[in-house]
């Protein structure tokens, strides 16, 4: 068994054979009529040595990430290693009221005080701080610029939804959001064959119960990349699994529920398992937590009679995505024709395609993969994901005349981290020695963006440790 992170894992690829949140606001200790300069009277009570220096740095950004929810808006925030952070977030999840201050500044207050020895001040004046005002115990998130003073110090910074701070009103949900820096665990293997794929599988420890959704792509009529129902069976009948897939929205031969089975059975899917096609009686609506673009993700209606999901996604790239992976094959692929417009279009639609910026395209699809794993409890919970790298066309299995791979195959991975094995296959393809093709595929469409934002609304993380069996 070799580790290793996704630090070395560019270097080490060839050694691998790779060639690598609710509604108004109340209450504290100061009237409404407070202002910044209250503050300033308010700080000659903070200690002396509140600031001193350690020997170990202090305040570094990258280590946590928590969330606030307000209704459909969420913030956010990676926090540093301070102990006035980890005081907050050992109080975690609270729900309760935000205030308005002054002009540039929402609050609350943690029912318990925050250690301050050793935290860094809050200098930086910029907006998207959030600070700790000692005298008062407030929490500060600011959504303009501000005057440092000698008693508000930093516990991070906003990376998503910056924008939504000035509207928060009520009540709100502050919670932990995951470990931004933290390494998930990749598992990965080279034998591409029924007994690899079980034995990535395994790795995971993990066993699910109840109705079990196995999603897939189907593959569009015409198309030879998608997985091979003789790759896959052992895995489907040992979780006990039902394919699952949705009807696409572009036409083609799998836009109808009949004509969808019809292909799942001309590409021997029937023949191993029970397929449902989870539309064919309509969409069912999931919230989105802290989404730029989506505030629903509409997704097969029979998706609620599942369980647990287990992602089986055949890593390829993608016309429009630059690569597809775990993430769209849980956003996109469980979104129903409705949904997949509405992804499509960047929240513009249910209809129509829109017109998007690239951009805000990429992080509807993150926005729309995390409604689907929060459904299902996040990390962690009843999801877990497979990527089988082989047949590396640049091209989609929707699809039906997909460009022929120019690289060799890699092998298959697995993790209960969508974005950490997205990252891995990425990293794996750049590692390649004739992975020119589809990396230009997934820069020339920003494709490393989905991530990027999946990572930022705490969907999971970038970082990752990869272990080969």
């Amino acid at each position: 068994m070799m580790v290793l992170s996704r630090r070395n894992i560019l270097a080490a690829a060839a050694a691998l054979g790779a060639g690598a949140l609710l509604g108004g606001c109340s209450a504290g200790e100061k009237d409404a009529g407070s202002t910044a300069q209250d503050r300033a009277v308010a700080s000659a009570d903070v200690p002396a040595d509140a600031t001193d220096e350690s020997d170990e740095e202090v305040g570094t950004v990258g280590e946590l990430l928590m969330t606030v929810t307000c209704g459909d808006a969420a913030v956010t925030y990676e926090l540093n290693d301070s102990p006035a952070a980890s005081a907050l977030l050992a109080q975690l999840p609270l729900t309760l009221e935000v205030d308005d201050f002054s002009d540039n500044e929402k609050v609350f207050y943690p029912p318990e005080e925050l250690d301050v020895t050793g935290a860094p001040l809050a200098e930086s004046g910029e907006a998207g701080t959030l600070a700790y005002y000692a005298p008062w115990g407030d929490v500060v998130m600011f959504y303009g610029p501000f005057s440092p003073n000698g008693a508000l110090f930093e516990l991070g910074r906003a990376v998503a939804g910056e924008e939504h701070l000035a509207g928060l009103s009520g009540a709100i949900e502050v919670s932990s959001a995951g470990s931004a820096t933290s390494a998930a665990t990749v598992y990965f293997t080279r034998d591409i064959s029924p007994e690899g794929l079980l034995s990535v599988w395994h790795a995971l420890g993990v066993t699910p119960s109840g109705n079990v959704a196995v999603k897939l792509s189907t593959g569009e009529p015409g198309g030879h990349n998608f997985l091979s129902p003789d790759l896959i069976a052992d895995l489907v009948h040992e979780v006990g699994g039902t394919i699952v897939e949705c009807n696409t929205a572009y036409g083609g031969q799998r836009g109808s529920t009949e004509s969808h089975l019809r292909a799942a059975a001309d590409h021997g899917f029937t023949a191993i398992a029970d397929v449902d096609i989870m539309d064919a009686d309509g969409s069912t609506s999931l919230p989105v937590a802290g989404g730029a673009h989506l505030t629903e993700d509409l997704v097969g209606a029979h998706l609620v009679n599942y369980d647990y999901v287990l992602s089986l996604a055949h890593f390829k790239g993608h016309a429009m995505g630059g690569f597809g992976g775990a993430v769209k094959n849980c956003s996109i692929g469980i979104a129903s024709r409705e949904g997949k417009m509405l992804i499509h279009s960047a929240g513009a639609s249910t209809t129509g395609w829109g017109s998007p910026a690239q951009d805000e395209f990429l992080e509807s699809m993150a926005e729309a993969a995390k409604a689907v794993s929060d459904h299902f409890g996040g990390v962690g919970g009843k999801m877990a994901y497979v990527n089988v790298m082989n047949r590396l066309s640049v091209d989609c299995d929707c699809d039906s005349h997909p460009a022929e791979p120019d690289m060799a195959d890699i092998g298959i991975l697995a993790s209960l981290d969508p974005v950490a094995l997205d990252r891995a296959c990425v990293d794996l393809v750049y590692a390649a020695d004739d992975g020119a093709s589809l990396v230009e595929r997934m820069e020339s469409r920003n494709g490393a963006h989905t991530l990027e934002h999946a990572e930022a609304i705490g969907l999971g993380s970038q970082s990752y440790e990869l272990v080969e069996l």
